[in-house]
């Protein structure tokens, strides 16, 4: 299934290619206050692919907090935080936030909460290697 997906003005797009076989989405809230501030839903698939394009990559600002192992990437211009990126090993990982789907049914969404507070550094990157999206192109003109 092709999803596509983008920030509010458009400037950060993406198609994400969710495995077929898979009815339902699985999508969870992150506790952290960054999270819960922008109001970001995360989704990931290990075999899942995601291609992400940004049209004006001044205008893309990486944010990185706590381990910094991770950057979510914000669009300056309409504050859209579209996916989360993550580099283990000298490999791209990412999440998608549901929130930035255009055209999806809803529906097929299953929310939850999920809080990583206290898991070590050394966790969090093999659950992120394990889990989140592993086929990840980044495009900046």
């Amino acid at each position: 299934m092709l999803i596509h997906g983008s920030c509010h003005c458009g400037n950060i797009t993406f198609d994400l290619v969710w495995p077929e076989h898979t009815e339902t989405i699985g999508a969870r809230a992150c506790t952290c206050t960054f999270c819960r501030k922008h109001g970001a839903v995360w989704t990931a698939n290990a075999s899942a692919s995601l291609s992400v394009h940004v049209e004006d990559s001044r205008l893309l600002s990486d944010y990185a907090f706590g381990t910094e192992t991770a950057d979510f990437r914000v669009c300056a211009r309409c504050g859209v935080v579209a996916c989360c990126t993550s580099l283990i090993e000298g490999k791209l990982y990412a999440v998608v936030n549901v929130n930035t789907f255009d055209d999806f049914d809803s529906s097929r969404l299953v929310r939850g909460e999920v809080s990583f507070d206290g898991e070590e550094e050394a966790t969090r990157l093999a659950r992120r290697a394990a889990n989140w999206i592993g086929d990840v192109r980044m495009t900046e003109l």
